[in-house]
């Protein structure tokens, strides 16, 4: 899929890349970091306009990206229906209103594999969109800048990039969610302590 995309990357330019990455932030597995990667070294050779790259990218990855926080958004009376009383989604929405900024910023470039998980919950939380597309639209741009940058930096070598790019992001992500497991665990535990020490007393 990502030869054959890349092959017409080159035949058709920078408006399939928007439409690439707009398809990517919808979660099609259409290779959105290897394109970018790929239009960056592209960029170097003079086959795209790097400028144009940027624009067309970031404007295809941001309206893919309201397009997931809508899906969030109008889905917000179902779930507050169904989990609205429950303290997990209680616990969880006001977790995520404290720290969504960088949550939105980070999952854009860094931690990709749950971008549009984050993009569901900012829209059924009632995150507002103002403050998910300021976060949203600089995460964006910082990913396009870098992973292009890298790939335009490497030139012919942009594979190699790619490969450790993925690499990198598989490894973050099992980190990640590790930790979040220990914390989890952790919590349970106090709350289990907690609720042994009120019954002794």
């Amino acid at each position: 899929m990502s030869d054959f995309l890349l092959t017409q990357v080159i035949n058709y330019g920078t408006p399939l890349i928007g439409l690439i990455l707009f398809l990517g932030a919808l979660g099609f597995p259409v290779g959105a970091s290897v394109v970018v990667i790929a239009a960056g070294a592209f960029s170097q050779q003079g086959v795209l306009n790097w400028y144009e790259a940027i624009l067309i990218g970031l404007t295809g990855a941001a309206f893919g990206d309201i397009l997931s926080y809508s899906m969030g958004h109008y889905a917000k009376d179902w779930v507050e229906k169904r989990f609205g009383n429950s303290p997990a989604w209680i616990n969880a929405s006001r977790s995520f209103h404290k720290s969504a900024g960088l949550a939105i910023y980070l999952t854009r470039w860094l931690v990709t594999a749950v971008a549009i998980p984050t993009n569901w919950i900012a829209g059924s939380s009632g995150y507002k969109l103002s403050r998910f597309m300021a976060y949203d639209v600089s995460g964006e741009l910082t990913w396009l800048v870098l992973y292009g940058g890298l790939g335009y930096w490497f030139g012919s070598q942009w594979e190699l990039v790619y490969d450790f790019i993925s690499n990198f992001g598989g490894l973050l992500l099992g980190v990640i969610l590790f930790g979040f497991g220990l914390r989890m665990a952790w919590n349970w535990r106090e709350k289990k302590r907690l609720a042994a020490e009120a019954e002794a007393a």
